[in-house]
Order: structure tokens, then C-alpha cells, then sequence
């Protein structure tokens, strides 16, 4: 009776990890779209999310006491934390930015890509080989993903670029986690990451927001929902929570497995929240050729660790 119970409590939070991270993805979407709620501002969106995570982060583990803080130094911050930020800064601001551009079912089609990234980002970084069978499926996904491209009725490169660009640093940041981290023998639980890297992260997206946004923000008419803002940051932080309980939970392949029919059930639902967000046959094909290679991959990995 305990494991089902065991299990059951698993299943909850996969299913509450799939709720929250369709939902954000939703809701970034809704806010951010000039057919929406136009605000057409992803870096103030974003810098809103890191310093509200941050400012939760910086209560839970200074004033409540919830976690205690890892002993820090100047050299693991500046080596580790400011990297890993740098990078988890910028996935967010070129993700978020793409929404301006393309639609959620195809944003969600070009995330295929993201084994691709980590792959050739972890072969530079020296954590991983360059091997035949991890290559094809590499190429696999890649063709797939182009195939999928070539369907898209509304392409825009801008959008695809950023998305991209997005997919690309977060790949980097998952690395350089792996590396940097581990190396220095470091683990950092969900509150604790989030009070280093979302007030580290803020300080990055100042930079480009008072660049690209603030001069645009001082002439046009912005409106500013507070509980809007506050209900979306909130999502946003409790997804980052759900990501590390899971990972607490199950397996790399659980949540591989879970983000591939999350990814499904998000290009479904997308059509029908976005209306204007059409799929085509050729989407179609492509997403499921990128999709057996995204298997195929996972499966590989997974045999490593076997």
C-alpha cells in the first residue's frame, strides 16, 4: 500500500509539473501578445520573474529559515554563479522574446532541438564524445526539426532565431551547471539556486532592458496589471520548484518522457487558446521525425547509465 501511495505521489507532481510548465508557457504567450494582452516587453516580463523568484528565495532562506544557505565563496560565485546566470538570463529573455514573433505550437516544435544543443554544447565542454550513433540521431531531429520548419505558415526568422539563440544558452547553462557545480562539489536545492542565480540573472537583464525597453517604455502607454504580474511570476516560481521536486522524485527519463507528452498536449491546446496558431500536415511530420530522434536519444542515454 505504501508504494502505490509512493507512487501515486509521483504521478501528482509530474502531473502538477505538466499543469504548471503548459500553463506558464500559456500565460507568457497571453501577456505578451499584442493580440492579448500586449505587453510587448520580454526582458521587463522576465527581470519581473527573477526578482520576484529572488525576493521569495531571499525570505525562505534569510528571514524563515526554511533552507540554510551553502557556504559560498567569492571564487564559486564569480566562476559559477555568475556563468550559470549569465546564461539562464539570457535562455529566458531570447524565449520569452519569441513569443512576439511565432506561435507556442511552433516554439514547442523547435524545442526539439534542445538534445541537439546540449549534445554539441557538452561535446565542446569536454563532458561528453562525439559518438556515430548519438550524431544521427542528432541529424535526425535536426532534419525533422527543418522539415517541421518548412510547414510553418506563419515563419518568421526573427522569432526563430531567438528561440533558437534561447535554446542554444540553455543548453550551455545545463552544462556549465553540470560542469561548474559538480566540480566544486556543490549541490544547490530548488530555493537555494533561485536565491544565487534569480537576483544574479536580474542584474544581467538590466543591462538590455534599459537599452532595448526603457526608452520605448517612457513613450508608449503600457498597461500594468499588478495581479496579473504578480499571478504570472508566481506560476513561473512554482513551476522552478515542480522542475526540482520531480527531478527529486523520478528519473532523467520520467522527465524526459513527461516533457515530450507535455510538448504534445501543449501544441494541441495552443490551437485552441491561440486560434490564429494553425498546424500543418508537414508541422506534423516534421515534429514526429524530430520526435523519434529525441526518443531514440533519450533512450541512449539512458542505457549509459545502466
Amino acid at each position: 500500500m505504501m508504494i502505490s501511495k509512493q507512487l501515486l505521489l509521483t504521478y501528482l507532481y509530474l502531473l502538477v509539473y505538466i499543469v504548471l510548465s503548459s500553463g506558464v508557457i500559456l500565460y507568457n504567450k497571453w501577456v505578451l501578445s499584442p493580440k492579448y494582452f500586449n505587453f510587448p516587453l520580454p526582458i521587463t516580463l522576465t527581470m519581473i520573474h527573477m526578482g520576484f523568484s529572488g525576493l521569495v528565495a531571499f525570505f525562505l532562506v534569510r528571514v524563515f529559515k526554511v533552507v540554510s544557505p551553502v557556504k559560498m565563496t567569492f571564487e564559486i560565485y564569480a566562476t559559477c554563479v555568475i556563468p550559470i546566470s549569465a546564461f539562464f538570463a539570457s535562455s529566458l529573455w531570447f524565449g520569452n522574446t519569441a513569443y512576439l514573433f511565432i506561435s507556442v505550437a511552433f516554439i514547442q516544435m523547435l524545442k526539439a532541438l534542445m538534445p541537439v544543443a546540449t549534445f554539441l554544447m557538452a561535446v565542446i565542454c569536454g563532458t561528453d564524445k562525439l559518438r556515430c550513433d548519438l550524431f544521427l540521431n542528432m541529424v535526425l531531429v535536426s532534419v525533422g526539426v527543418v522539415v517541421s520548419s518548412y510547414g510553418e505558415i506563419h515563419f518568421n526568422i526573427v522569432g526563430t532565431v531567438y528561440q533558437v539563440t534561447g535554446i542554444f544558452a540553455e543548453a550551455l547553462r545545463l552544462v556549465l551547471t553540470q560542469v561548474l557545480l559538480q566540480k566544486k562539489g556543490l549541490t544547490l536545492n530548488p530555493i537555494t539556486s533561485l536565491y544565487y542565480i534569480a537576483p544574479c540573472s536580474f542584474v544581467f537583464l538590466f543591462v538590455p532592458w534599459y537599452l532595448l525597453e526603457k526608452p520605448g517604455m517612457e513613450v508608449s502607454q503600457i498597461q500594468f496589471n499588478f495581479w496579473i504580474f504578480f499571478s504570472n511570476a508566481l506560476c513561473a516560481l512554482a513551476l522552478n520548484f515542480s522542475i526540482f521536486l520531480v527531478i527529486g522524485r523520478t528519473s532523467a527519463v520520467t522527465i524526459r518522457v513527461a516533457g515530450v507528452l507535455k510538448d504534445w498536449m501543449l501544441i494541441a491546446l495552443s490551437t485552441i487558446v491561440f486560434p490564429e496558431s494553425t498546424i500543418t500536415q508537414l508541422n506534423i511530420i516534421g515534429y514526429a521525425i524530430a520526435l523519434c530522434g529525441v526518443v531514440m536519444y533519450n533512450y541512449l542515454k539512458v542505457k549509459e547509465f545502466d
